[in-house]
């Protein structure tokens, strides 16, 4: 589920060198093994780390956090002149696109959950205005991706040569939309069709009943909750080193604001901040991250989606809640299991919209399968 479409000097780390165009495969494999046991990591992490980074342009760097047994460690790569380094970048920031629909779905549940609204309610009520044809949405639809909305708006324009592609679409382009165009698409019993501008809409929704910008409300309702600090709405706000992005072919691309469709992709984080929020899952008495976990609908007989989450079948029948995202110059993945309270966080400058992205997902849930 893809959104397809810097503060500090960087402190780099350099450990190990494994040079992609010469050398002897054994050295590099004899010292790739030497740092995993330095930081944490087992030599077959590594090597999954390794083959799927050395496709990346120049420049590219991943950021990320193992969690076994609800116990974090970090580690970090960038390739640079065709080697690649290992650096300490924990803290540095990167955008990770769609995985902002779980924050979205989080404050959702917090509101559900102080009886603000109901999952089944619908959103109308909220809007002072018709929807097209008199179309009724509910919270829980939008939050699930069964709503029968499109992917994107009808009256966006999409355009890949443009770095920002969604800045423009404003309250207004929603307004008209939801007014004149808006066409749901389901049968009877709901369907899957995962929709950007559903949770767009969604986030859109829960800002106009706080009363607050939805970047105000996830720091008040989420970041500040699970200590979460260098999470935020917005380059301009980020306190953190920002990692560059960058396009498919590793040149610098500006960074994405999704204007009214904010919910469905606008979050800069950082590996550690992620990892808070990935451990908070595995407390069983926090309410609010329960519901959203919680199977809202099945997709097929392995997989289903809460409130924002996506659940798998993982090799033994254990369930992975996971959720990726790209922008323009980004792509991550987080994957989890709370049972055995196990999860890998990739966050990465790599361009969800070249080739090479695919990768990140492969890492992520190749990483996750080592456990």
């Amino acid at each position: 589920m893809k959104l397809t479409m810097n503060n500090t000097i960087l402190s780099l780390f350099p450990i190990f060198l494994l040079f992609l165009g010469c050398g002897n495969p054994q050295n590099k494999a004899t010292i790739n093994h030497q740092i995993a046991k330095e930081v944490g990591i087992t030599n077959a992490q590594s090597e999954l780390i390794f083959d799927h980074t050395k496709v990346f342009p120049d420049n590219t760097q991943l950021a990320f956090a193992f969690i076994k047994n609800g116990t974090a460690i970090y580690y970090g790569v960038e390739k640079r002149n065709d080697t690649i380094f290992t650096i300490r970048n924990r803290q540095n920031a990167f955008e990770i696109g769609s995985i902002t629909k779980v924050f979205n779905a989080t404050l959702l549940a917090d509101f559900v959950l102080q009886n603000k609204v109901k999952l089944e309610d619908s959103i109308n009520p909220h809007y002072d205005f018709e929807f097209n044809n008199g179309q009724v949405i509910t919270f829980k639809t939008l939050a699930n991706h069964t709503s029968g909305l499109p992917r994107m708006p009808s009256n966006l324009d999409f355009d890949i040569g443009n770095q920002d592609p969604f800045s423009s679409y404003d309250a207004e382009k929603l307004k008209y939309y939801l007014a004149n165009e808006m066409d749901l698409s389901f049968d009877e019993n709901g369907a899957y069709e995962y929709s950007n501008l559903g949770a767009g809409l969604l986030g859109h929704t829960l800002s106009k009943i706080g009363e607050k910008p939805l970047n105000q409300l996830f720091q008040e309702k989420i970041f500040s909750k699970y200590n979460m600090p260098n999470s935020t709405i917005g380059s301009e706000n980020v306190s953190m080193f920002l990692v560059q992005g960058k396009s498919p072919e590793g040149q610098p691309v500006q960074n994405w604001n999704l204007a009214s469709l904010t919910g469905a992709g606008d979050i800069i984080s950082t590996a550690e901040d992620l990892s808070k929020f990935v451990m908070a899952q595995f407390q069983e008495n926090d309410e609010t991250l329960a519901l959203t976990r919680a199977a809202t609908h099945a997709i097929n007989e392995d997989s289903s989606v809460g409130l924002g989450w996506h659940i798998r079948k993982g090799p033994s029948g254990e369930n992975w809640i996971w959720h990726n995202g790209g922008t323009g110059g980004y792509t991550s993945c987080l994957v989890m299991n709370t049972e055995s309270k196990n999860a890998i966080i990739v966050l990465s400058n790599v361009s969800a919209l070249g080739d090479p992205m695919i990768h990140i997902d492969q890492l992520c849930f190749g990483l996750m399968r080592t456990f």
